[in-house]
């Protein structure tokens, strides 16, 4: 699941930032580890039972009880996680309906986000949360958590999803000693990594979201922001040109099945925990992956390869001479219940010691500016984390999960579908582009 930046890679050093945030409240649990007084105030939960809903399972779900786990021995409360499977929307809005609901939800999609507040789902922000997001986010990220200037949501996960990763045994036996930049070299190692033995990409298809990713990626180097913005509101229609030649250019590996990893049947067939799990076997299946910072949690729980070793990671290749794309995905926590407890979370999860507690974990990038970078485990992940947070606003969020849920962020319809078509035959762009804008037309429509 996704939320997206897409933006020029950066290289500006990241400046130390200090933390000074903090709720009121005249009952608060001692201050983090590291953190004074002023720096976060949380009120005694003890004797509360809480709920957080959340789509992460496998090593995600672990990484994240650990700072649920820390959020409980700060406040006295006893909290839960509850799994919400892929249809996050669905899911929620049973159980919203049904009087069930959780005290905390995240939601990978912020059309999600803006069709739960127009539904009167959600439970504004309390100043304790606000003072924390203000010490510590961007107005850009502030801002993807509001809705109609009422603030609803805390960014606690973000992933740069214009990451390409690559098996470096495959690419020094195929003779290529540096990653592609553009692609046309791109195409051109994949080739020759095909012409070596190994199948040079890995495709994750049977998960229709990361074939929105590839698009977006394409699309954004290509076509430019302002375009990606439009269509992003479907301010223009997905049988516009720009589609069609992102689509077409996105071919010329999806039509080509010698440059995939089992071939077109494969790649559609193809999860993603298994299509990155193929890349860094032994012996490899494929030489490169593509999909976020997040594939560092797979590598490391599924694969005997070291990262900055066997596993490295290069930007997504820039098309037609426009920039190289940063796609920023993430998950927001909102309130969907009006209690102290739900607001205490929503208030540590937006604090620096949450973030803390989640990154040294590895395989999470964190959007929240005063985390030092030394908190990440290893180089590759402080990168990363460096060209995100030193982006500060200049973003673009993930197209799909702007749209609404029927058509970006639903399995087996919509766009996933249709991308999953296409990825099955890619010479018909101008059916793809008809299907996409048939079900964008009837998804915007039928949210208002």
């Amino acid at each position: 699941m996704k939320r997206i930046v897409a933006l020029a890679a950066t290289t500006c050093a990241l400046g130390l930032l200090t933390t000074a945030c903090g709720g009121s409240g005249s009952s608060s649990s001692a201050a983090p580890s590291g953190a004074t007084a002023s720096d976060l105030h949380l009120p005694d939960l003890h004797g509360q039972h809480l709920e957080v809903a959340a789509v992460w399972t496998g090593p995600e779900q672990k990484n994240f009880m650990k700072v649920i786990q820390r959020f409980d021995q700060l406040t006295g409360a006893k909290t839960d996680f509850v799994p919400t499977g892929d249809n996050v929307s669905t899911f929620l809005g049973t159980k919203i309906q049904g009087g069930g609901a959780p005290d905390v939800a995240f939601l990978p999609q912020p059309g999600v986000l803006a069709q739960f507040a127009k539904s009167g789902w959600l439970k504004p922000a309390e100043a304790a949360v606000e003072k924390q997001l203000k010490s510590n986010y961007s107005t850009g990220w502030q801002n993807l958590g509001a809705y109609q200037g009422k603030q609803y949501g805390v960014y606690f996960k973000a992933a740069d999803k214009s990451t390409v990763w690559y098996n470096t045994k495959a690419f020094s036996n195929a003779g290529i000693s540096s990653p592609p930049t553009t692609w046309p070299e791109f195409l051109k190692d994949a080739q020759t990594l095909s012409d070596s033995g190994t199948p040079p990409v890995s495709v994750g298809g049977a998960d229709g979201w990361t074939l929105t990713d590839w698009f977006e990626n394409i699309y954004l180097s290509q076509a430019g922001p302002a375009k990606y913005d439009q269509l992003t509101k479907h301010q223009i229609k997905w049988t516009d040109p720009s589609v069609g030649k992102a689509l077409t250019t996105l071919g010329q590996l999806f039509g080509k099945p010698a440059l995939l990893a089992g071939g077109t049947r494969g790649a559609v067939a193809t999860e993603f925990p298994a299509s990155v799990d193929q890349t860094f076997a032994d012996p490899a299946k494929a030489a490169m992956v593509y999909e976020g910072d997040f594939v560092a949690t797979n590598i490391t729980s599924d694969t005997k390869a070291k990262i900055g070793t066997d596993a490295k990671v290069f930007p997504f290749p820039k098309a037609d001479g426009g920039q190289a794309p940063m796609v920023v995905g993430g998950d927001v926590a909102v309130a969907l219940k009006s209690s102290k407890g739900a607001q205490a979370l929503l208030t540590y999860l937006a604090s620096t010691d949450a973030a803390r507690t989640e990154v040294k974990q590895g395989g999470f990038i964190s959007p929240n500016k005063s985390l030092d970078l030394s908190a990440y485990p290893d180089a590759t992940e402080q990168s990363l984390a460096k060209s995100l947070t030193a982006a500060g606003d200049n973003f673009r969020f993930d197209m799909s999960d702007q749209a609404p849920a029927a058509f970006g962020g639903t399995k087996g319809q919509g766009e996933w579908k249709d991308l999953q078509d296409f990825l099955a035959n890619p010479s018909d762009v101008a059916g793809a582009q008809s299907k996409l804008e048939t079900d964008a037309a009837a998804a915007f429509a039928n949210a208002g």
